[in-house]
């Protein structure tokens, strides 16, 4: 039989649960009941964690058992380890009972469009439990996410992508910055006022030249990383932006923000609803991907084989 120095640093789990409970309850009685053992095997395993520790944690009260000061303070270490597996347990049942699925989507998609969109699909799928992710579109490769929705020209190697917005531009600003530098009745009167960039500067510049600006060879104003930013920057009226309009629908409905013109610069690049081609879709993303489907079919038109590769239409 092997001594004490030769035990293993790890306790014997068994011991330990045991004498969770017991600590819990303050009764053999109730832990045994709990463990669905014998009040005796609860003992024998409150004996054999205290060998193992080698220092007693239980002491008898009259015919009672309670715990020492050292029993106590084990308790209180092991009771938060427990309460983690508790907790962690739940979580996995959890996801169990409910089609847990993972879309990953561009912050401006997400809150311009989805977000507000996004009670309609729960309402009609209480059994579909939603995880949203920023889509990291400097590397989509990366991106494990049953559903992404994507800004590109839909070519994204072991993805299979459907359509769903236009990526064209059109100028807009925020009410103030209009009764400030305004009116503007030609596109090229955007050319002598601040500008926010939204990744790429040239954007600004192809556009002003398509509404009869000579050429611009350089455009200046703060540049943005991604679209939200730079909505947000239209917001606060750092200057006038192109932005896509289905996104900031809510903001010229209310008139925080106002389209300048209708003129549109349209860079191939569109919104597309992506998923991985090397993995089933489960039942919940299946549903989501129909729904997005048919919820912006009316703003755009969109082709099918996202659905088709995985339910055979």
């Amino acid at each position: 039989m092997k001594n004490i120095e030769q035990l293993s640093d790890d306790p014997p789990l068994r011991a330990v649960r045991a004498f969770e409970a017991f600590a819990r309850h303050g009764s053999v009685t109730a832990a045994a009941a709990e463990l669905d053992i014998t009040p005796s095997a609860v003992s024998h395993q409150l004996q054999l964690l205290e060998t193992f520790v080698q220092t007693p944690l239980t002491a008898r009260q009259g015919r009672a058992l309670a715990l020492t000061d050292e029993g106590r303070d084990y308790y209180r270490s092991i009771s938060t380890a427990f309460s983690v597996l508790r907790s962690a347990t739940g979580f996995v049942r959890d996801r169990t009972s409910l089609r847990q699925i993972t879309i990953s989507l561009i912050p401006l998609f997400g809150i311009g469009w989805f977000i507000p969109r996004l009670q309609t699909f729960l309402s009609a799928n209480d059994d579909v439990d939603i995880n949203v992710r920023y889509a990291h579109h400097r590397n989509y490769l990366s991106d494990a996410a049953d559903l992404s929705i994507r800004f590109g020209t839909g070519d994204w190697s072991g993805y299979t992508s459907t359509r769903l917005l236009s990526g064209a531009v059109v100028p807009v600003c925020s009410a103030a910055f209009l009764k400030r530098y305004g009116p503007f009745r030609r596109p090229v009167d955007l050319a002598s006022v601040p500008l926010v960039h939204d990744e790429d500067r040239s954007t600004w510049a192809n556009w002003l030249q398509r509404g009869g600006a000579r050429q611009v060879t350089r455009t200046v104003g703060p540049l943005f990383e991604d679209g939200q930013l730079t909505l947000n920057a239209a917001q606060a009226g750092l200057g006038a932006a192109l932005l896509r309009q289905p996104l900031v629908e809510r903001e010229l409905a209310s008139g925080e923000l106002v389209k300048l013109f209708d003129q549109e610069l349209d860079d191939g690049r569109d919104y597309y609803l992506c998923r991985r081609t090397d993995a089933e879709l489960p039942d919940g993303a299946e549903r989501l991907a129909r729904w997005l489907l048919e919820t912006i079919r009316p703003q755009a038109p969109v082709q099918q084989p996202l659905l088709r590769h995985r339910l055979g239409r």
